[in-house]
């Protein structure tokens, strides 16, 4: 009896010392991984949100770019850190919708984390260097079809890698993944530079990366997958073309962390967001990157990534894209 009632404080006593670590976190500066390198989506996307983040936290937020499996070293990085919020992610649509719809031994499924927000949606824009002979889809595809045309992306099974065979697959390309020479790069960044430099192309990337190179004239777009058209980017949208399929090809940017982290925890991050996503200058930053912020609740986010890995790996398996090593 005596050792039913200890059991009984004890558990009393570390419920309420929980529910304070709680209430006072965070105590002290939490660690953001960036899962990919500097220049990318991600990347552009968390060091733009950061300050205005850093202020709604109150604390500072190390941010760590973590590279590495197309997004999976630093995701796993965070699976496996403590669920106590002081260790989060900037997941991605690569990281966890694509990769999980196309790599069979990844170390990490969707139900390792808890997301607590999608804060950012950006479509995808198919670019080549602006000197380049191909100034539509209809060229490209033709030259395609001619052969020796090759896409770069930020790594095999990554989301640039799925979205260059989607966009060939709804163009009709037969045998798109052996249509065009898949050039993986280790990041977003390295992706537009192999076009910028003649190692690759073309490639198909979210228009937050591709703004700046547009803008300055070094690239060239060729299409967004919207069905409006998207500021800064004088291209055709994919409903213009006759391909709203590709409207589904879209990029987001969310907060993870560990699945254990407890819902004081999350609703923190939920109200820190929509502060830090209301700043005038992070939204019209991003605007001009062609992205549309939207927070989502963590209910929100968690349909909405679930539908994404459903549409990606609906199309990994018609294509047999999926990476068995």
């Amino acid at each position: 009896m005596k050792f039913a009632k200890f059991s009984a404080v004890s558990a009393m006593i570390l419920g309420l010392a929980t529910a304070a670590s709680a209430a006072d976190y965070p105590e002290r500066p939490i660690n953001m991984v960036i899962p990919y390198g500097a220049g990318g989506a991600t990347d552009i996307s968390a060091r733009t949100i950061a300050e205005p983040l850093g202020k709604a936290v109150g604390q500072s937020l190390i941010m760590a770019n973590v590279t590495g499996a197309g997004g999976a070293t630093g995701s796993v990085a965070v699976k496996n850190a403590k669920p106590d919020g002081y260790t989060m992610l900037f997941a991605r649509v690569g990281s966890h919708s694509v990769n999980p719809a196309m790599k069979a031994t990844l170390p990490y499924t969707l139900d390792d984390f808890r997301f607590v927000t999608v804060y950012e949606i950006n479509p995808f824009a198919c670019a080549v260097e602006a000197n380049s002979d191909i100034n539509s889809m209809e060229d490209l595809i033709a030259k395609v079809n001619e052969g020796g045309v090759s896409y770069s992306s930020s790594g095999v099974g990554s989301g640039l890698h799925l979205a260059g065979a989607m966009v060939l697959d709804e163009f009709g390309v037969e045998d798109p993944i052996n249509a065009a020479t898949h050039i993986p790069q280790k990041g977003g960044g390295e992706a537009v530079t192999a076009v910028l430099n003649g190692t690759a192309t073309f490639l198909c990337t979210n228009s937050s990366a591709l703004a700046s190179f547009v803008a300055n004239g070094q690239m060239k777009p060729l299409m967004v997958t919207t069905a409006e058209p998207v500021v800064g980017f004088d291209a055709p949208t994919s409903k213009d073309l006759g391909k709203p399929a590709l409207e589904q090809l879209v990029g987001w940017t969310g907060i993870a962390g560990p699945a254990g982290i407890s819902d004081e925890v999350a609703a923190k991050w939920g109200e820190w967001m929509a502060a830090a996503a209301g700043d005038e200058e992070f939204v019209s930053s991003m605007e001009a990157r062609g992205s549309i912020i939207n927070v989502m609740s963590p209910e929100d986010a968690n349909a909405f990534i679930q539908e994404q890995y459903q549409t990606f790996k609906a199309l990994v398996d018609k294509l047999g894209m999926r990476v068995e090593g």
